[in-house]
């Protein structure tokens, strides 16, 4: 809207747009709603609205759905009316809950407090809607959200994702299928590995495999000379390493998320946080680039049997029931 006054100190006869905006403080469920030319006006009405003090200042604001913060007036500008803000005094430091889609208020102390919004409770949840936005990301699921989701109660899962009982059970009947699908394929891989092991040993590939092992190992002792002091950090997490140390087949263990995490992370460094040879490194590395492919050309195919299915159920009246279409025409 389009007003004429002197807030923010306009010249004589200056037409300001005034862009309607929600206020909150960061740990409050309570709104305020206000309209400002530029983010200093919105800051100063932030002060007297919210009563925060003028020491407390300069206040900072960030969008509630996501911490962003907006410090920029050309982007206050773009940004849709009603946006809403929450305003930090001082050293405040955001606090983001997403079960409300981007009006929390609920701050992080209190998710220590209260038992029924646990960490575990939380993160079945933050799985599940996943899910709702798109039920074909079950491939992209990491082995421990799946377990998650199979071990929540039917009935939790039914109404966090508005579906009936029955239908939850079956989805749950789903999920442990891809668990112990990639079980099977952990299993299997496992058997080809010993058998392979067990064709080396009788036959004359150990001798030769000795001697590339040989010349291999002076090879590693010479590179990690070189390298040891050059790499010390990785961005992997402690969880992603010791999935990769521990289980068999980890690429069947890892959300594809992870998996595009190992497959970008540096051989050399990555060996050295896991104390391997560079060639089982990169073997790993291969084993989690091949299984991601094969999630997201799953997902592709998903997504195209969708498109045909929905494109066949948009057809016209006249091709999907000629009959009736020439009987009208006579």
């Amino acid at each position: 809207m389009e007003v004429t006054g002197s807030a923010g100190a306009p010249e004589p006869g200056e037409i300001r747009n005034l862009k309607p905006c929600l206020l909150r403080r960061n740990h409050s469920r309570e709104q305020h709603g206000v309209a400002a030319s530029c983010l200093e006006e919105l800051r100063s009405k932030a002060c007297d609205i919210l009563a925060i003090d003028k020491s407390l200042t300069p206040i900072t604001l960030v969008l509630a759905e996501d911490g962003t913060i907006v410090d920029d007036d050309d982007y206050f500008l773009c940004l849709p009316s009603n946006t809403k803000f929450v305003a930090l005094a001082n050293n405040e430091k955001w606090a983001y809950n997403n079960s409300d889609g981007g009006t929390a208020w609920i701050s992080q102390e209190s998710f220590d407090v209260d038992e029924t919004d646990s960490g575990t409770e939380l993160k079945w949840k933050n799985v599940a809607r996943q899910l709702k936005e798109d039920l074909s990301s079950i491939i992209l699921l990491s082995e421990e959200d799946l377990q998650v989701l199979i071990d929540v109660p039917c009935s939790d899962l039914a109404r966090e994702l508005c579906q009936s009982c029955a239908t939850i059970q079956g989805l749950q009947n789903t999920l442990q299928q891809v668990l112990d699908q990639r079980e099977e394929a952990r299993q299997s891989k496992q058997l080809l590995e010993l058998y392979l092991q067990a064709l080396e040993k009788e036959g004359s590939i150990l001798s030769k495999q000795e001697e590339s092992r040989a010349a291999f190992s002076e090879e590693v002792d010479a590179v990690d000379t070189g390298i040891s002091g050059e790499i010390s950090e990785i961005t992997l997490t402690s969880q992603i390493l010791t999935a990769l140390k521990e289980k068999p087949a980890p690429e069947l263990s890892l959300s594809s998320q992870d998996l595009e995490l190992v497959t970008k992370e540096d051989p050399k460094a990555l060996a050295v946080a896991l104390n391997w040879d560079i060639k089982k490194t990169e073997n790993v590395q291969q084993a989690c680039n091949q299984e991601l492919a094969l999630r997201l050309q799953q997902i592709q195919s998903l997504h195209s049997l969708r498109n045909i299915s929905a494109r066949k159920n948009s057809l016209p009246g006249e091709l999907q029931n000629p009959k009736r279409a020439r009987q009208d025409l006579t």
